[in-house]
Parts: structure tokens; sequence; C-alpha cells
């Protein structure tokens, strides 16, 4: 027990889902009142709000004391904790043991305040802590394992998980547990009573036509997926929220049994955020869901006949013999030159088939011309490490360039440690026929703030500059009129950057 009555502590606390929403004032409460027996003064509080604690990638406020811990920038000389859970439910015992070694290494003991024994380092009260984090990681495990089989009921019942899109054409219907409609449910927005269910229904008239529509193109007209993606953006029809479509788009639309009234669960798995694997298809959940049969079984039927001839019954060699068909024709290799040829494999499947379509070029001995986009490429990063570089001359007090090393992306970090990704968008002006840009995803940077700057038609020069709170896109095209920039703040001038990313944040907070 401290002696000094005012001995600086901090406290971390940590809910697991958005739903807990007393969980943290209870943690304070429980806190507070032990700091008060112990002689402790709280100074600082590290949150983690709606984080799982089996991994510790996702759980920025424990990553940050940590790194204030062992870097000796803690201003406190103990961390209070509610119990073992609220540390962590990994499932490797000794990944909890470590990060607590990590901070009593550095003179900064972890105490659990709601927790029967004393974090003492005694031989009984070892055993017990030992106990309780494997207790926390099998906790994580069953309740896994009982999601799982709630989810699959559900499923079985006839009814669809609340989340996600329900797809292009169609709606998600909020209904009460003996199926009563009750009333539509927009994007984003969740049930409000734990019995009710969801299910799928028709959507706008237009939209239902749309995939009838793309269903008679694939088959009466046998048109490809480029193809009928290039046909609907030539007609200026939209897909989700103003983008245009993509291939893989309308490839959904063609295989997923949804669009024929059928409901199907458990095609891949992914337990206690591990890689996700590949379920067999004999082990799927499949239920029928007749108020979502926009396409009639005969058609469906025909439309899969038609799939299964593409790709997966050709040889390498065939697929390989048609490059050299289109090569001959064309006198050159792209993929909008594949997509583009009548009949021909997508490019999409030559990468499935052969890992990337520069392979299959060197299987039939095309000499690419790699050059000009390698060029392109070291541009645009010399761009980007130029303007890091110029912001960090504007504001040497308050920005600096990190890196982990080799040929990682580097990004801007503040004073107070926030994270910046910058995000260079091109513009991709071969393929739609409208202005936008192309946001690649940047891996492990989706809840940094972020600097995303939009390039002139010819990718030679910035365009304009958006601050977001924080991005966490897929790889997506951005019309000039999408919700996605709406999203961001306009960034006039470059000297404003530091107040303007202050502002963003701290209204983010509030």
């Amino acid at each position: 027990m401290p002696k000094d009555a005012s001995l600086p502590a901090a406290q971390y606390i940590r809910m697991s889902t958005e739903h807990q929403q007393f969980s943290l004032d209870n943690q304070r409460f429980v806190i507070q009142g032990y700091a008060d027996s112990c002689g402790f003064s709280v100074v600082q509080t590290y949150e983690d709000g709606g984080r799982s604690g089996v991994v510790l990638k996702h759980r920025g406020g424990l990553r940050q004391l940590l790194q204030d811990v062992v870097g000796g920038h803690a201003s406190y000389k103990a961390i209070l904790v509610y119990d073992v859970s609220r540390w962590g439910r990994f499932q490797d015992a000794d990944e909890s043991a470590h990060y607590e070694f990590l901070c009593k290494s550095a003179g900064i003991p972890v105490h659990y305040c709601a927790e029967p024994f004393v974090n003492d380092g005694t031989l009984p009260n070892m055993l017990l802590k030992a106990l309780k984090r494997s207790m926390a990681g099998e906790y994580s495990r069953e309740l896994g394992v009982k999601i799982f089989a709630g989810q699959r009921n559900v499923y079985l019942r006839g009814f669809r998980g609340s989340g996600g899109r329900p797809g292009y054409g169609l709606r998600r219907m909020l209904v009460s547990p003996e199926g009563n409609a009750k009333q539509l449910l927009s994007m984003g927005e969740r049930k409000g009573i734990m019995s009710d269910r969801v299910i799928l229904v028709f959507g706008p008239e237009e939209e239902v036509e749309l995939v009838r529509e793309i269903y008679r193109m694939f088959l009466e007209e046998e048109y490809g997926f480029s193809r009928i993606a290039r046909e609907l953006n030539g007609r200026c029809i939209p897909y989700h929220d103003g983008l245009p479509w993509s291939i893989d788009a309308v490839r959904t639309i063609l295989t997923h049994s949804k669009y024929n009234g059928w409901l199907t669960y458990g095609k891949t798995s992914r337990k206690l955020h591990s890689k996700e694997v590949k379920i067999p298809e004999s082990n799927w959940v499949r239920v029928p869901h007749p108020s979502a049969k926009i396409i009639d079984d005969a058609t469906f039927t025909s439309v899969q006949n038609r799939l299964a001839t593409f790709t997966i019954n050709k040889s390498n060699d065939q697929l390989l013999d048609e490059l050299k068909s289109i090569l001959a024709i064309h006198g050159r290799l792209t993929a909008t030159t594949i997509r583009r040829t009548p009949g021909a494999t997508s490019p999409a499947s030559y990468r499935q088939r052969f890992g990337s379509l520069m392979e299959a070029y060197r299987l039939i001995g095309y000499d690419v011309p790699v050059a000009r986009l390698v060029e392109t490429r070291r541009r645009i990063q010399h761009m980007r490490l130029h303007l890091m570089l110029s912001l960090q001359q504007m504001f040497p007090d308050e920005l600096t360039i990190r890196s982990r090393g080799g040929r990682t992306r580097g990004w801007l970090r503040l004073r107070n440690g926030r994270k910046i990704s910058v995000r260079i968008a091109l513009q991709p002006g071969n393929i739609l026929t409208r202005s936008a840009w192309y946001l690649r995803r940047a891996k492990g940077e989706g809840r940094w703030t972020a600097l995303v700057v939009l390039m002139n038609k010819n990718n030679t020069q910035f365009e304009h500059f958006f601050v977001f709170p924080s991005l966490r896109d897929r790889e997506v095209y951005v019309p000039a009129d999408s919700p996605l920039l709406k999203k961001g703040t306009r960034l006039e001038s470059l000297s404003l950057f530091c107040q303007l990313v202050k502002g963003v944040r701290s209204a983010r907070k509030r």
C-alpha cells in the first residue's frame, strides 16, 4: 500500500461493446473508491470504448499506456484497472502477463481494484491471478461459440442478421418475433428491441427492375461482368452511395443466392480475430427467404450454369491461348483491353488463376511495359514525401514524420501523439466516364486522422485537400459528389493544417 496520500496513478478502463453504456462509469466508480482507500490520486485516464479485449492492435488506449510507460513518459506511479478481464481477455495468458510485466519493469505496478487478491507477487495471489487470466480468455472462447450458435439459429428461423448492407435492390425490414412487419431500416440503422428480427424485402421498383435487367443482359445479350458495369455507368445509373458500378458489384448480384430467395450463413469463419477461413459448402446454413426473391429459379439456375462454363472449366493453356489471341488483335495487353474483348475471360479470373496479370503475361512471353507504371508510382511517392516534408517544415514544433522502415509508408505524428495518414487519390480517367478519384485502402490506418489529397486530371499536381477524423474505407472510387467527401473538411491552405486537424479531432471527441 502506498504511504503517500497523493501518489499519482493512471486508470485504464475498457468496455467490450457499445451496448455497455454504464460499464465505463461503473469502472471509474470502483477505481475511484479503491484510489481513495489506498491513497492514490488519479491523474490520467486511458480508455478503450467498445473494444474487444482479445487483441492489442485494436486498443489504442492500452497501446498508448504501454508506449508512455516503456518510453519513460508516464507521470504516475501506478496503474489502476477494474479487474483482470478489463486488462484483456487474451487467448494466451502469457500475453496478458507480458504487458503487465512491461509496466512493472518500468517501476509502475498494476493494481486490480475489484479482484479478491492483492497483486503483490506472493505465490497464492500469483496463482489466483493466473487462474483469472485463463478464465478471462476462456470466457471469450465460450462467448464466441454461443454467439455463433445464436446467429445460426436466427438464420434457421428465416431471419437475417441486423447489420450489413442488404444488397442492391433489397432493403432490411424490421419485424416482430412473430414476423409482423414494423418498419424499413435505413443504412446504419439498427433494431432497438433485442427480440425484434430483420428480414430482406424488395427495394425501390427501379432497383428491382435493374437487377432483373442485369440478369437479362448476362443471359440474353451474353455480356460479361465488365461490359455490364460499363453499360450501367454509361447510363449514369449510380450504385451504392453514388459510386459507379464495378465488376465485383455485378458479380455479387449474379451469384448471390439472396436474389433467388435463399439466405446463406457460415461461408467463412473468423473466430476471436483470427485469420479468416473458408467453410466447406456442406456446412453452410441455407434457408428459404421468399420475401427477397427477385430472380426466379429457372433464370438463376441458367445464370449459374453459364458462370460454370467461364474460367472454372478452362485449363491454364486455354486461358493463355485467349491472351495470345487478344495480343494478336490489339498488339498489346492491358486489363482494359481484356475487359473490352467480347467473350474474353475477365482480368480478375487471370489474377485468381495465375496470381497476377503480370505472371500470365510472362507465361505467354509478353514483355510487359511496366517502366511507365513504375515511374508513375515513384513520382507519386516522391510528391507524397515532399508534401509531408513541407508540412513538417511549416510546423517544426508540432509535426514529425514517422516510419517503420523498409518499404513501409511513412506517416505524420502530432506532438500529442496523434497519427495522421497521408493518402493520395489518383484520377483513373480511362475507366470512369465522370470525374472521380481512386482511394486505396491504407492497411492499419483506418482509425487515424487522414489527410486525403485529390490529384488533378493528369495526376501531375495536387488539386484538393481534405481532412477526415478517420477513414475506415475499402478500395473505392470517389466521385466529386460522393457523400464520403462530405464527411471530411476541406483544407483551403496548408498553413491551416495543424489548426484544422486539431479542430476536427476535438469536434469528434465532443
